[in-house]
């Protein structure tokens, strides 16, 4: 039982706060008529999803997933190169004229890869076939014809098998495929390599191998043959041997393709070494070899290339370069252009005089060039695409959009950016007409929820917004003359939905309805809720109101902690939670390198008294969890404060120094992490060992008041059960309360990723956690009807 003591940072916040009866934790619906959302019924809530849209948008490949076709993967052969996870998926044609829907797989099956031939009238996918529920099928090349509504599988002249990870592009003339295949005994040699680190009675590793022993195990399952096949008759002709190519693409005229390639040398602990990059050209007629375009070294690599394929641009050091392939030397397109040396061209003047106090800001929806200029005064400008004719480019700056004309070398300002980056709205093309008129880009504002598409004139800068409302969308896809959208929307609660409408004349069309059986279902309903930290930076959480919500009650709530949260949406957890007559919320946190474990401590407890002070929540009745990198969050809380009425950590570290070593079958992630990565150490453990004793919470088990709940999976191979169970005995040694709730088919999320039957008991027993110490009278101990004490 807590104490005045703990909670009086809650009432502090909360002096107003008028006292209602407690909520009975049984899900209340809001209407009679209406039922509770439940784990079995999150089992079966039906995602759709964009795969694929023909370039005049006349038809969608679209697919529709579940939760209940995520069950069932067997954790233990993750890292086994020759298993196929066997999460499935429906595919489904779209009509978007008539709206007229054909079942290519109306049964769940394992699917991938889906491209539309130049023409819009041929699909072609990957499907498993054989092997049962194993995992140990193999993918078969499969065509749907829309003019005929069936689907056949392309019997491929040679024995070599499709790779799991093969490209699927389309030859401009339709007549070919371009994809990857296994090499001869590829399955058996990666599989024994898999089996010599898992199964073998003795593993031997040395550091005198250039690579860690599972990045071996990576290499292998990486290997492929790059083909051509035809889909009409199946056969087969290799061009590409001991090579994995990366973005492989076809020149307009189909004779030669071009692709990059990251060949890895060594096991890499800084993410800055131990990979090669190249880019090339391969002709495709008999005999051709490759041909080296830009070779960087072990500097990571990006090139946009024009529709054709005959040109790439690329950033570096603030400069934008373009290499045709007619030419021998790549030329610097934007010299002259850049300011800083009293040059300041037509179009440029105003963003190179913002240059020097804007220096540091990162390019507004585009791609970095390789590194900073030091001449903090010159616009630094990076690609953003070609247009489609191929004689312009449209490139980013701190401060704008541009237009480059390559032909005259003319520089021209579309669209100027406020001023504030962080009030700044996020903008992101996403199409650009094929006349060269429109440029179409995603908007969203950042201090509310203000979502939609506008259109860019290029010629007269004028901006017209088509959608603009507090819908969430996603996915959008604009047909090649910029005539049809295509997207998925949803009003923020309940589940995407695909919807299309003509650009000319707005009248947005519904194309599915995924989910009826959800319209006697209470679900919850959203806020965006702005607060400050104890920094006083403006963040935003998202709060989610019980199904059964009663203005003038208090209730209880449950935070579900881990980065930052924005968009709402429809959110299986956030349901499941206010199911239970609680809030959800979900706030976001700023981290400062080197200290990441300030960040929850400084911005939860703020955003969650934000809640109290408007009379909806009992300061008394306050739970947190979180997943993964929240799991770890929420531990490390609750060191700091005990201000929760009980928590719960699923999946998350507790020990970041023995955490480094933890999941092999990753390698160097957990280091890489800490170092440079999420974990924002910053520093090796040698370098400052103090910071990783800070951020473990396992060394401060101690100053834990707060009941805890842990759930772990026997498979999690991102974060192994053994972490947690540092936590578990240290709580128990001291004499703490918590309870460790193990699943043996489990994974990372532990019950979320097992079975059916271990998803519904993770949430129940999480539900009866928070109610038991909500103080609600059908909460019962946690531990209840487990499988073994522990």
């Amino acid at each position: 039982m807590r104490t005045d003591r703990q909670i009086a940072g809650f009432r502090l916040a909360a002096a107003v706060l008028v006292t209602a009866a407690a909520v009975p934790a049984t899900p209340l619906p809001a209407h009679p008529q209406q039922r509770a959302f439940t784990p079995e019924i999150a089992l079966d809530v039906r995602g759709v999803g964009i795969a694929a849209v023909t370039g005049d948008g006349a038809r969608v490949a679209a697919t529709v997933r579940t939760r209940r076709d995520r069950t069932g993967v067997d954790h233990q052969r993750y890292g086994d190169p020759t298993y196929i996870s066997p999460t499935r998926v429906r595919l489904m044609v779209i009509d978007t004229r008539s709206g007229e829907r054909t079942w290519v797989h109306e049964e769940p099956a394992q699917l991938r890869g889906f491209e539309w031939s130049p023409d819009g009238e041929r699909l072609a996918y990957f499907a498993v076939e054989g092997g049962g529920s194993g995992g140990d099928g193999a993918y078969r090349l499969r065509i749907f014809d829309a003019a005929t509504g069936r689907a056949r599988t392309v019997a491929l002249r040679t024995d070599r098998e499709i790779a799991s990870s093969s490209p699927l592009v389309w030859s401009p003339d339709g007549a070919m495929l371009l994809i990857g295949l296994r090499p001869g005994g590829w399955a058996a040699e990666a599989r024994a390599a898999f089996v010599a680190l898992t199964e073998a009675p003795v593993i031997v590793q040395d550091s005198r191998n250039d690579f860690l022993a599972w990045d071996r195990v990576r290499n292998i399952a990486a290997r492929q043959i790059t083909a051509l096949v035809a889909p009409e008759n199946g056969s087969v002709r290799e061009i590409l041997a001991d090579v994995t190519p990366s973005g492989p693409g076809f020149s307009a005229d189909g004779s030669y393709i071009t692709y990059s390639t990251a060949t890895r040398t060594k096991t890499s602990y800084t993410r800055r070494d131990g990979t090669e990059y190249e880019l090339f050209r391969l002709a495709l007629a008999d005999g051709s070899e490759p041909e080296s375009l830009r070779d960087t070294g072990e500097d990571r690599m990006s090139v946009t290339w024009n529709d054709a394929r005959d040109a790439f641009a690329y950033g570096e050091r603030g400069s934008v370069f373009v290499r045709r392939l007619g030419e021998d030397e790549a030329v610097d397109v934007t010299e002259g252009h850049r300011g800083g040396d009293g040059r300041n061209e037509a179009g440029a003047g105003d963003a190179a005089n913002r240059a020097g106090g804007a220096a540091n800001r990162t390019a507004e929806s585009g791609r970095s060039g390789d590194s900073d200029d030091a001449d903090s005064t010159r616009i630094r400008f990076s690609v953003q695409r070609w247009s489609p004719s191929g004689d312009q480019l449209l490139l980013t700056s701190q401060d704008a959009w541009h237009l480059l004309d390559l032909d005259t070398d003319d520089l021209s300002t579309l669209l100027e950016f406020e001023e504030d980056d962080d009030t700044r709205p996020r903008r992101q093309v996403q199409a650009w007409s094929d006349d060269g008129r429109h440029l179409y880009f995603s908007y969203s504002a950042r201090d509310r929820w203000q979502r939609g598409l506008t259109r860019l004139d290029t010629a007269s800068g004028a901006i017209e917004t088509l959608m603009l409302d507090d819908n969430l969308y996603r996915s959008w896809n604009i047909s090649d003359d910029g005539a049809t959208l295509v997207y998925t929307m949803s009003d923020g609660d309940h589940p995407d939905e695909i919807w299309t409408t003509a650009t000319d004349r707005l009248a947005p069309r519904q194309l599915t309805t995924s989910n009826p059986e959800l319209e006697d279902v209470a679900l919850t309903r959203s806020e965006l809720v702005e607060y400050l930290d104890v920094d006083g930076n403006t963040l935003y959480g998202i709060l989610y109101y019980p199904a059964n919500y009663e203005p003038g009650r208090t209730y209880p709530l449950v935070a579900e902690i881990y980065e930052q949260y924005f968009d709402n949406g429809f959110n299986e957890n956030m349901n499941l939670i206010t199911a239970r007559g609680w809030f959800g919320f979900r706030p976001s946190v700023r981290f400062e390198e080197g200290f990441p474990g300030e960040a929850w401590l400084k911005a939860v407890p703020n955003a969650i008294n934000r809640i109290i002070e408007r009379g909806l929540v009992d300061p008394e009745k306050v739970g947190v969890y979180g997943q993964s990198y929240g799991g770890y969050a929420t531990n490390l809380l609750i060191t700091q404060t005990d201000r929760f009425a009980a928590a719960a950590n699923v999946s998350g570290k507790v020990n970041i120094i023995s955490f480094l070593g933890d999941s092999p079958k990753i390698t160097t992630r957990n280091y890489a992490a800490a170092e440079v990565g999420q974990d924002r150490i910053g520093a090796t453990l040698w370098e400052q060992p103090h910071k990783y004793i800070e951020h473990s919470a396992v060394m401060f088990a101690d100053r834990i008041e707060t009941p805890l709940l842990m759930l772990s999976g026997e498979g999690d191979w991102n974060v192994p059960a053994t972490n947690q169970r540092e936590m578990y005995y240290a709580l128990r040694r001291l004499e703490k309360e918590v309870v460790w709730v193990h699943y043996t088919a489990g994974g990372h999320g532990a019950g979320r990723a097992s079975t059916a039957t271990d998803f519904v008991d993770h949430w129940q027993r999480m539900f009866d956690w928070f109610a038991e110490h909500f103080g609600e009278e059908d909460g019962k101990p946690v531990s209840d009807g487990d499988g073994g004490s522990r």
